[in-house]
């Protein structure tokens, strides 16, 4: 394997933005020694290997052999390869690929970042002993990402579980303080303000607004599904039947009225609510009606989509 130490040492001392002499300061070694690692001509000694790989943060294997194409190349099948075991329902394994990747990427603060959420129980029902069992790890994860990371999304990961470990110790104003302070409103999204770039009377702004539509509406029937599922007194027969009503209700207004985004809601609800119920082992009559209108509603949705340019491009991007 081609050795990259002296590539390395300029990169990563470029990167924490310091010169040749601090660096050199900081080995004990000379100026121009400096200047001959990084142009190869000679390499530092072994000895100096674990101290430079300590000052710059990374691994000595990262050091002296890291090829960042070819890690990016890894890293990428990683998530690939995370995806489809989580797709197949395989948790287990989708966690323990991830605690391997953290272990052979402990700098990637994407791999962190999934690393951390694996181990707490993924962004929900979070067990509070689990946290606060993890709360120094999970915090000096937080504060290097924070703290290195211009990755807008992995920044607010790392919020959002500084505002779960706040939580978890008791101190829920100051979690519910920190997340108003640090995320949007619904009116400062991606899918809002790219709507709002065009001028109405524009088929652009068509086309932006209508999906918008459907993701803000499968996001909106999510929740009352979770609704129906865990903030009524209903038996769950009763559950299941109003769930079944739902979707009938979504299935008329696309039929009747030529809503083709209640397809899209309906299969969202049922395929979720059989889901729940079949966790729950309830009535097995009212998981298979759940599952017949989560199927059809989608088939009818995707039969849009072959005359709608729209439509398709979204079915395309969701199926």
């Amino acid at each position: 394997m081609k050795l990259y130490l002296g590539e390395n040492i300029k990169r990563l001392r470029m990167k924490k933005q310091i010169t040749q002499e601090q660096l050199a300061v900081a080995m004990g070694v000379t100026c121009a020694a400096v200047s001959k690692w990084e142009r190869e001509n000679t390499l530092p000694d072994i000895t100096l290997l674990p101290n430079l790989a300590h000052y710059f943060g990374v691994t000595i294997d990262e050091l002296i052999g890291y090829d960042e194409a070819k890690i990016e190349r890894e890293i990428e099948r990683f998530f690939e390869q995370r995806t489809a075991l989580q797709k197949d329902g395989k948790w287990a394994e989708s966690i323990e690929l991830t605690r391997k990747a953290y272990e052979n990427y402990p700098n990637d603060h994407r791999v962190m970042s999934c690393y951390m959420w694996d181990k707490a129980g993924d962004y929900a029902d979070n067990d509070t002993a689990v946290l606060l069992a993890n709360k120094e790890e999970f915090e000096t994860i937080c504060e290097r990402i924070l703290t290195e990371s211009n990755d807008l999304r992995l920044r607010l990961d790392a919020v959002n579980m500084k505002g779960k470990l706040l939580h978890a110790e008791g101190k829920t104003e100051q979690a519910v303080a920190l997340y108003q302070a640090q995320f949007p409103d619904w009116y400062l999204t991606k899918g809002q303000k790219t709507e709002q770039l065009f001028s109405k009377d524009t088929p652009e702004f068509a086309r932006q607004l209508r999906q918008n539509m459907l993701e803000l509406g499968a996001f909106a029937v999510n929740k009352k599904c979770k609704e129906i599922w865990f903030c009524t007194s209903f038996s769950m027969e009763e559950k299941g039947a109003l769930a079944i009503a739902f979707c009938n209700t979504m299935k008329e207004l696309s039929q009747s009225f030529g809503f083709y985004e209640a397809d899209y809601y309906c299969w969202c609800f049922a395929q979720d609510f059989a889901c729940k119920l079949s966790a729950a082992k309830g009535d097995e009559s009212a998981i298979r009606s759940l599952e017949n209108a989560a199927q059809e509603a989608k088939q009818r949705f995707i039969a849009y989509g072959r005359t709608d340019e729209t439509i398709g491009a979204f079915c395309k991007k969701m199926f």
